[in-house]
């Protein structure tokens, strides 16, 4: 394990802070490294020899001011914990960026694996990839299932308005990481405004409850006896429109049918891995919930996912980025945007 020059982790730093925040749990000299395959926050292991931490911070460089919230994703797990929501268990935040660069925070480090490739699913065969990618979709059913009231979590967003409020932030979110002119991906931002779904669309409210913001396979880890032993990565997590999670979900599922997008995950692919109308039925089974049109929800997860890929793309190009696999990450941006277009039955604008 890598012990020094680690980007964004200073350990004699973390360590004094850490013996502050929770005396005479480390005992040891720290080594630590960063875990590869994150293209968004920094994901650290760090451990004494004897015991292990999972540090995570916001990415090197260029930051959006409403991205990469770590007090957000160490509150939405530490009120998710007593639920029967998988979720590690969290030690400690730190707020104050002055102490590693960026505010950050650690939790319990939990053995599983995160599924982003094809390859990695094939060895298990068809059945216990079918078997993973359903409990995949019954978690994200039980996490919407839980009230935000009863474990703390009804001021973590704004459920009024959300569905108005997330077309426009990823709107400003594209305008501050632009690489170049995109017209299309305009013109899918001004299709969403027009056609946001007020909020007495949904009367009885059964849609509100806790959106994880960017649920996949790939943010859960799973253990070798396929369950799933945690769901991480919940820097966008919020309360509104559960759908706006089945969506995105969708959209992971479809990247590797799109030209030049392949590049988060291809798990999809893999055999025995759920069309999108089994992953629905069995939401809709999991939840009891009929999900209804998908179309706006559908095109605004292309768009959301496009301008993620672009910020990526914003600071590989400034050279901000920790890892391998960078240089082709913007090429996904254009399918992502045509495939919203569609998704909303609207045709492209002109070149």
């Amino acid at each position: 394990m890598q012990t020094k020059d680690i980007p964004g982790l200073d350990l004699d730093v973390f360590r004094r802070w850490y013996d502050a925040q929770r005396p005479g749990e480390i005992d040891g000299e720290l080594s630590g490294q960063v875990i590869a395959g994150g293209r968004s926050n920094l994901t650290y292991e760090v451990t004494d020899g004897a015991s292990w931490w999972i540090v995570r911070r916001p990415p090197l460089g260029h930051v959006q001011a409403t991205a990469h919230d770590m007090g957000r994703e160490f509150t939405a797990m530490s009120a998710l914990v007593p639920t029967d929501v998988p979720v590690p268990t969290t030690y400690a935040h730190c707020a104050d960026p002055e102490v590693l660069g960026a505010p950050f925070y650690v939790m319990e480090r939990i053995i599983g694996t995160a599924y982003r490739n094809r390859t990695q699913l094939e060895p298990l065969g068809a059945e216990r990839t079918a078997a993973i990618a359903g409990r995949m979709v019954d978690v994200l059913a039980t996490l919407h299932a839980v009230d935000p009231a009863a474990v703390g979590l009804d001021g973590l967003g704004r459920p009024a308005g959300f569905l108005e409020r997330q077309v426009r932030r990823w709107g400003k979110q594209l305008e501050g990481s632009k690489t170049r002119e995109h017209p299309d991906a305009e013109e899918l931002h001004r299709r969403l405004t027009e056609r946001v779904p007020g909020d007495d669309a949904d009367p009885s409210g059964q849609y509100v409850g806790i959106v994880h913001g960017d649920y996949r396979l790939d943010n859960l880890l799973t253990g070798d006896d396929d369950q799933i032993k945690a769901v991480v990565d919940w820097e966008m997590a919020t309360l509104g429109d559960t759908r706006t999670d089945i969506a995105l979900l969708l959209v992971y599922d479809r990247l590797a049918s799109l030209p030049g997008s392949g590049l988060v995950s291809d798990v999809s692919t893999a055999p025995g891995y759920p069309d999108t109308a089994t992953q629905l039925e069995r939401y809709a089974a999991a939840s009891g919930r009929d999900l209804g049109d998908m179309g706006f929800h559908l095109g605004l997860a292309y768009f959301k996912l496009a301008v993620i890929l672009e910020g990526i793309n914003f600071r590989y190009l400034q050279g901000q980025t920790v890892g391998a696999g960078f240089d082709q990450i913007g090429a996904g941006f254009d399918p992502l945007i045509a495939a919203g277009l569609d998704a909303l039955g609207q045709h492209r604008a002109e070149d």
